[in-house]
């Protein structure tokens, strides 16, 4: 007979079940055979009869006859075979002369298995396990005991009892901190011996397998429920319809659950049953949806299989097709049918004409594969031939987007078998590499990460090579940087990296990766820690020079949590790759990963690439590809030596994304697409689709939708030693739905050629309501499941949420009205839930009626509230309970212990928010009981039973209709206004606000007159009791405030709470005074406070150090009286102007009138009324808040007037009737030392108590956050209710910014700006774009990231910022500065006059040449070799965007599309500036303009000088003959080493490899210098001269240096050529 137990152990009994004992007893009661020898146990025999679930428990009773005893050891361990597999036993073994027994006792350590019989299924193959996580604690702890009492006989040893207990632990969190726990007992006592024969049965016995447990249809029955599944189909279709019908627009908050009832009924399907209930339901939309969405969960190849003749027949779309492959491929099992299956729907015709659809396909089948192989180490290299196959063929194609694709499905894939073809595609390592875009080296670096996770010795030998090739693409090594970090790398090759940065010329790939190595020191996970060890040892080998490079440098980021006591952390890695030290970043990564339970796993990865992208929105659109400016421009550049253009960037963005460590999605975004793209949003096309969708709201258009997703299914089974199988199981399931309906009303109707310039001329109505929900179930399991029985414990999670919203709206563009109201929606209360409970189930398949739940954390203790019953109960229980195995129940507890425990309440809070203006109640109710009073940790935390709902309902007080929120601009303003507030009333209630202020001075001896002072605005019984009745959003509590202790001012006029002109005036007058006082040391106080040294002792030196002298550019426009207005009091221009019309709803329509209402059932008004004034005549706007509830006087008034264009004041003021609380704003600009300033001043007289306390804890923060960003803070008693800031203009670039508050007085100046201000120069040259700001601020931008170069004498500072001297030849072009791309979009030409000494340039840009030199010491500019005049200044191209005009003493020309942000040139010097996405691309005198400081001297052929004179030179451009018109003489040529040396003991003769400027043939030297240069040198013997041999001689290596004469000067004889 079987027994169940359920419940709490030893309270309940055994229970017989009977329908489950008489359902297996035919089975249970069929003898099965074994082979038997020496306690060991060979193959077994049964009956085909018998299931396989049913053997496995006869494999568990044969498990405690398996024994190896050896004779001549009494302890000893082996490696011993169970039905667990073959895991390490301990035998001790031990002998009873006495009573002539034997004990034997067999211990099995579960976590020491060289064949560990288990299955994982779902996504656990997509972790990775951390065996160092696993060293710090564990997750997993399980043994086996088996003590047996055995009596020798003459024929061998009789075993009279053995008793076996088995233990499992887990926990997600380390098992030393808690942990679920499963005890298995086994007791068999001998009995007798009975001689008589077994009668036989009628069947044939089978080799079954042996000892080892076998599995059967475990996968078939999920842990979460327990089916009887009669009916596949028909429980199919019942099924289908309850999703159906009950998720239609909103989730079922039981959907999910019933949602993995279906998966697990398709599961047990047969493929027909599947194809007939699709062909039954292919017709209803909604039944189709549902079904795409669960098949792939089967998790079979059976999946696939569907899926592919789906796609093959045209029955699914291209969105569902989409869909269910994606889903596929990560909730498939991999095996080979699988694979063959993804593969051969990646070639079907219908997946190739779709290119989305074949990279979602291909990149599933790179994921199958690498699925299989975590599986099976030893898959074959078969699996991924034919990717291997598309490289190939690609390669010969040089099908440079196939190749990507491939690579990304090779990453994927991650199968040792594709490096080879992979280190093809990389250069260095194969011949076709150098004919491959970038892009695709970059892909097949990064598809080496999952290959490094098997083979790490080989990738990092490969990526070590690729980092230190100095001759590769920046942007290559430092993503071959990552690969080699994700190897764990070890500290000798990490100093050998750090060695190699010492020397590293690429500052991007030097900052990259010291920053990577920075990031690592400070690791804490446990995978890294010798990482973190080996880069904390190479961090003290560098330089920390390199923390300083800015931001424009390649950076890598990581960061990480890990807390070992949980085994739980988690990790976030950044890379910010640029190449060329621009603005916008070449390549950006980022990527998290998640620890838990001694594995982790890469939750989602994403990266972007920009190259070129900056370049096609900023520069010109059409380049002339004319052939007369290209030639004309490689005329010029023929006579650079060896000069190599280098490829122009093409416009180009890619994406990417990875879930779960897989890449799922990328796309490639170039030219083509964009313009794609373009043209259909310009299109025709465009307007149609937006006619049919204008047409089906207005005809009313629904939609219902819901979309399941099996989120989580990881699943690990393994047996016990009774044969039963156990499992530890995650589940998430979720359902989302929406509900929408819509209906338009459009007045006109919309004509048949519509435009939505149309809609701005209509009337729109429109009514909607749309109501998105969520259903999310979660479960995690422990126990007993097979087809029979379960037995387990759950922690399951559920979370719920509808959200409905109902509203109506109403646009009318040309009337100026707005219209939107929230209707209420009946029915929904609880607008979101979640519950969390832990519970112990019990239950067979035979019957499930009687199935019984038993929460885990007992509900006794919580329910009665008398402490000492709960006590007395709790202790009871606890006592009773410690002869069992109960992880709740420690066993060192004793009973007296227990009976002094105190056991808290459960947690029970309910906060509540309420506006009783709108009539909304939204409460959270959090109820919680766990058993942490037991251990306080994260298990016992999560054990026992929690809630959370968030409740809407209307609030209390009168019924609300709905919400509305009207707005109406323009002249029918006034008509909305529903609540007047005009001057009249203002009066009326100032007068009994006075004849009570008199009253309380009468009744109220201790009030004299002499405290004038108080401001006595304590608000009167009629006021509080009319503020009581407002709304919630209007202080309930009126506050009182407090009497000021100045003596002899005057009392505050309640009219005009703002007028303290008095003082105001002698406070300015004073500080004017002071700082007139101070001008004469103002020089010696500026020196002061960039200067370094202490701050002053004296307070008043401090005074004047952070004094701005602000002169205002203020004059009032308004018209004023004559005392007025010789008063330049700015306060009084305001109150005159307020004075006159205190509101302007006396003088002046309303613009604009809101109003924000609940719309009562009694109409009765409630809400706030927003009106909007304004004055031209005075520049004055008002603004009046005014709560809409009768007799309720509490508004908000606002007024602002611009006084002049230089100045605004705003005065705000509130509280009842706009008087309890105020603080005005002063806004102006004037001049600080004649540099432009803003200064900001904010007062106040009153302001509440709360918006003090809140206000200075703002302040504090904000003092915190500012000290720490450099800004000074000094103490000083300022204005106590002032808070004045004052911005001055330094230079272009940066700003002087002082703010003085009641207490402190914080500076910072010289404070730098990221962009240009529009002032000084930069004014001047923005008034070209004067007509479209949005040219304004791209031309602000390209300016304030330009590169700049400049050159004065023969000092030169290129645009790296690198000095060097030179020394010029004369009337000789040398490049200033070059596009050296293939576009050659522009060239700046330098050459020093040979009489006068003075430099000249020309500048090419497109067919257009500007020359500017000097001529009397004045600039000459020709445009074509046309002059112009200074005076015609400034000067715009006809054609080109190009801007000349007058700066400084010089002349400046602007061409920013075409790359030069500005050349200016002048008597003393030349300047040149390249927009910032020329950087790296330029050339010449002034470099590259790429950071790379290191290789700076970059010549014409990319070789790096060692000194600056031959680098200049080598910009020369030569001279053709003796006779040419630009009196250039010189030429660079390879020179012969004079002298003879011996060079590895033979003589040899050298030749320079860098040229060397010289006089051409007829022509002698007047000027010379020495340089050093490089020679490489060959035998003396050896053929090579001038005519054979010199044209390849600068490729040739540098043997020697020497110094070589070069020509700066010449003088030709009439003879020469």
């Amino acid at each position: 007979m079987i027994s169940e137990y359920s419940g709490i152990w030893p309270k309940e009994v055994f229970r017989p079940a009977t329908k489950l004992t008489s359902a297996l007893s035919a089975q249970l009661l069929t003898p099965v055979k074994f082979e038997y020898a020496n306690g060991v146990i060979g193959k077994v025999y049964a009956p085909a009869g018998i299931s396989t679930t049913v053997l496995n428990i006869f494999r568990g009773v044969l498990n405690i006859f398996q024994m190896n005893i050896k004779k001549t050891q009494n302890v000893y361990n082996l490696q011993e075979t169970g039905v667990k597999g073959v895991c390490k036993t301990h035998y001790v073994l031990s002998e009873d002369s006495k009573a002539d027994r034997l004990h034997l006792t067999k211990t099995t350590d579960l976590n020491h298995c060289t064949d560990r019989i288990h299955m994982d299924f779902g996504m656990a193959s997509y972790t990775d396990k951390c065996a160092e996580c696993v060293t710090r604690g564990k997750v997993f702890a399980g043994a086996i005991s088996i003590n047996y009492v055995m009596k020798p006989s003459a024929s061998g040893t009789l075993i009279l009892e053995a008793t076996a207990t088995e233990l499992l632990q887990y926990s997600p969190v380390n098992i030393v901190n808690g942990a679920f726990q499963m005890e298995a007992k086994q007791t068999v006592t001998f009995v007798d011996i009975k001689k008589t024969p077994l009668e036989s049965i009628k069947a044939d016995y089978i080799h079954r397998g042996s000892l080892k447990y076998e599995f059967g249809t475990e996968l078939l029955q999920t842990p979460i429920q327990l089916l009887r599944i009669t009916n596949a189909e028909a429980q199919i279709v019942e099924t289908l319809n309850n999703l159906v019908s009950l998720n239609l627009g909103e989730a079922h908050e039981d959907s999910p659950l019933k949602f993995i009832e279906l998966i697990q009924l398709l599961r047990v399907a047969r493929y027909e049953s599947i194809e007939a209930l699709w062909s039954q339901f292919k017709s209803k939309s909604e039944h189709r949806h549902w079904m795409l969405s669960s098949i792939p969960a089967i998790g079979t190849h059976v999946a696939l299989k569907f899926i592919k003749e789906k796609v093959v027949a045209g029955e699914v779309t291209s969105a569902e097709a989409a869909q269910a492959i994606m889903s596929s491929a990560h909730l498939v099992t991999a095996d080979i049918e699988a694979i063959k299956l993804q593969e051969g729907l990646a070639m079907t015709p219908k997946i190739k004409e779709n290119a989305a659809l074949r990279e979602i396909t291909m990149l599933g089948f790179g994921t199958m594969v690498h699925k299989y192989c975590v599986e099976n180490p030893l898959c074959p290299s078969e699996l991924v031939r034919p990717i291997h196959d598309i490289v190939v063929s690609a390669v010969e194609r040089r099908d440079n987007d196939e190749l990507s694709l491939a690579l990304k499905v090779l990453g994927n894939a991650g199968h040792p078998s594709s490096l080879k073809p992979i280190m093809k595609l990389l250069p260095g390592f194969g011949s076709s590499a150098s004919s491959l875009e970038h892009r695709v080296h970059v892909d097949a670096a990064l598809a080496l990460r999952k290959i490094a996770k098997r083979e790490p010795k080989v990738i990092q030998d490969m990526a070590v090579q690729l980092f230190m090739d100095r001759t590769l693409d920046p942007e290559l090594r430092m993503v071959a940087a990552i690969v080699l970090f994700d190897t764990k790398l070890p500290l000798g090759l990490v100093t050998t990296l750090a060695q190699s940065l010492l020397k590293e010329p690429n500052l991007q790939v030097a900052s990259f990766a010291y920053s990577y190595m920075k990031a690592f020191t400070k690791t804490t996970t446990p995978d890294h820690s010798t990482v973190a060890a080996a880069c904390n040892v190479a961090i003290r080998i560098l330089s920390p020079k390199f923390e300083r490079l800015s931001y424009r440098y390649s950076r890598a980021f990581h960061y990480d949590h890990y807390y070992n006591p949980w085994m739980l952390g988690a990790a976030a890695s950044a890379y910010y790759i640029n190449d060329v030290a621009s603005v916008l970043p070449r390549n950006v990564m980022a990527k998290a990963r998640i620890y838990l339970s001694g594995v982790f796993v890469d939750v989602l990865e994403f990266g972007a690439r920009s190259e070129g992208v900056q370049e096609a929105l900023l520069k010109v659109r059409d380049v002339p590809e004319s052939a007369n400016r290209i030639t004309k421009m490689k005329q010029v550049l023929k006579a650079l030596t060896e000069w190599r253009a280098k490829p122009s960037r093409q416009p180009l963005g890619s994406l990417y994304v990875k879930v779960l460590g897989h890449e799922v999605a990328f796309a490639n975004i170039d030219k083509e697409m964009i313009e794609k793209i373009t043209e259909f949003a310009t299109g025709p096309e465009i307007r149609t689709y937006g006619k049919h969708a204008l047409d089906a709201l207005m005809s009313g258009y629904s939609l219902k939708y819901s979309q399941p997703n099996l989120v989580i299914e990881v699943r690990c089974i393994f047996p016990s030693s009774l044969g039963l199988p156990m499992e530890l199981s995650l589940y998430t399931a979720g359902v989302t739905a929406a509900s929408v309906e819509v209906q338009a009303t459009i007045s006109p109707p919309p004509p048949e050629d519509f435009h939505p310039v149309h809609l701005l001329k209509s009337d729109i109505s429109m009514k909607a309501l749309v109501a998105p929900s969520v259903s999310l179930h979660t479960y995690a399991v422990m126990g007993v499941n097979n087809p029979f029985i379960q037995a387990t414990v759950m922690s399951r999670a559920k979370v719920h949420t509808v959200i409905p919203k109902k509203m109506e709206a109403r646009f009318d563009v040309v009337k100026g009205y707005f219209n939107y109201q929230f209707l209420p929606v009946e029915g929904v209360k609880t607008i979101a839930s979640a519950r969390l409970e832990t519970v112990a189930i019990a239950r067979d398949v035979e019957d499930l009626e009687a199935a019984k739940i038993t929460p885990v954390l007992p509900l006794e203790p919580f329910i009665n509230k008398n402490t000492t019953s709960m006590l007395s109960k709790t202790s009871n229980y606890l006592s009773d309970s410690l002869s069992a195995s109960s992880e709740l129940l420690p066993l060192q507890l004793q009973s007296q212990i227990v009976s002094n425990m105190k056991i808290p309440k459960p947690i029970v809070k309910k906060m509540c928010a309420t506006t009783y203006t709108y009539g909304i109640e939204a409460c959270i109710d959090i109820r919680s009981r766990n058993a942490i009073f037991l251990r306080n940790t994260p298990i016992y935390a999560i054990i026992g039973n929690h809630s959370l709902l968030v409740n809407v309902t209307p609030a209390a007080g009168p019924s609300i209709e709905r919400i509305e929120i009207e707005v109406q601009i323009g002249e029918k303003a006034a008509e909305k206004i529903i609540k007047v507030v005009n001057l009249s009333e203002e009066e009326e209630i100032l007068e009994d606000k006075n004849v009570l202020m008199k009253l309380k001075k009468i009744l109220v001896p201790g009030l004299k007159n002499s405290t004038k002072a108080s401001s006595s605005s304590s608000s009167s019984s009629r006021s509080s009791s009319s503020r009581s009745r407002s709304s919630s959003s209007s202080s309930s509590k009126t506050s009182s405030s407090s009497s000021s202790s100045r003596p002899k001012t005057k009392m505050l006029d309640l009219a005009d709470p703002l007028n303290k002109t008095s003082k105001s005036s002698a406070s300015s007058s004073s500080s004017q005074h002071l700082s007139r006082s101070s001008s004469s040391s103002r020089s010696s106080l500026r020196s002061s406070i960039f200067s370094s040294s202490s701050s002053s002792s004296s307070s008043m030196s401090k005074q004047e150090l952070y004094e701005m002298n602000f002169t205002r550019d203020h004059i009032h426009q308004h018209s004023l009286s004559t005392e007025r207005l010789k008063s330049k009091s700015s306060a009084s221009s305001f109150e005159y102007i307020y004075n006159k019309a205190k509101y302007l709803s006396n003088t002046v329509s309303p613009a604009v009138t809101v109003l924000v209402r609940a719309i009562r059932t009694d109409h009765k008004n409630q809400g706030y009324q927003i009106t909007a004034y304004y004055d031209r005549l005075t520049a004055r706007v008002q603004i009046i808040v005014a709560n809409l509830t009768e007799n309720d006087n509490w508004r908000i008034c606002a007024d602002s007037m611009m006084l002049s264009y230089h100045k605004v004041m705003t005065r705000v003021t509130w509280g009842i009737e706009c008087k309890q609380y105020n603080t005005s704003i002063t806004a102006e600009t004037g001049r600080v030392e004649k540099e432009p300033a803003v200064r900001v001043k904010l007062t106040w007289e009153r302001l509440p108590n709360y918006l003090k306390k809140y206000a200075s804890r703002v302040s504090n923060y904000l003092t915190r956050i500012v000290e720490d960003n450099g800004v000074n803070r000094t103490k000083v008693a300022n204005d106590p209710k002032e808070i004045k800031l004052t911005v001055a203009v330094a230079n272009e670039t940066s700003l002087n910014v002082t703010m003085k508050t009641p207490k402190n007085t914080f500076y910072k100046l010289g404070w730098t700006l990221p962009f240009y201000l529009p002032v000084n120069n930069t004014a001047a040259e923005l008034q070209a774009y004067q007509n479209s700001w949005i040219e304004q601020v791209t031309y602000v931008l390209t300016k304030s990231n330009a590169a700049e170069c400049s050159m004065v004498k023969d000092t030169v500072v290129t645009f790296n910022k690198k000095k060097y001297k030179t020394e010029m030849p004369h009337s000789c072009h040398q490049v200033l500065a070059q596009d050296c791309t293939s576009e050659m979009k522009f060239i700046v030409l330098l050459k020093r006059d040979q009489t006068t000494e003075q430099n000249e340039i020309s500048v090419k840009i497109e067919i257009i040449d500007i020359d500017m030199y000097l001529k009397d010491n004045a600039v000459v500019v020709k445009v074509n070799g046309v002059e112009i005049s200074l005076n015609n200044l400034p000067y715009q191209h006809p054609t080109a965007d190009i801007q000349i005009r007058e700066r400084e003493d010089g002349v400046s020309l602007h061409a920013p599309s075409h790359g030069l942000q500005e050349v200016f040139f002048s008597l003393n010097k030349v300047q040149v500036k390249v927009v910032d996405w020329m950087r790296g691309q330029t050339c010449g005198l002034c470099g590259k303009a790429n950071g790379e400081v290191r290789q700076e001297y970059s010549t014409p052929n990319e070789r790096v000088s060692r000194n600056a004179t031959s680098f200049a030179h080598s910009w020369v451009l030569s001279a053709k003959s003796c006779r040419d018109t630009s009196e250039c003489y010189m030429r660079l040529d390879s020179v012969k080493l004079e002298k003879q040396i011996s060079l590895e003991g033979e003589k040899s003769k050298c030749y320079t490899v860098e040229p060397v400027l010289r006089c051409l043939p007829g022509c002698l030297p007047v000027r010379t210098t020495s340089v050093t240069v490089g020679y490489h040198c060959v035998p003396l013997d050896s053929n090579l001269n001038r005519s054979d041999g010199l044209s390849s001689i600068y490729e040739k290596s540098i043997d020697v240096s020497e110094t070589a004469e070069s020509h700066l000067a010449c003088r030709c004889t009439p003879q020469c050529t």
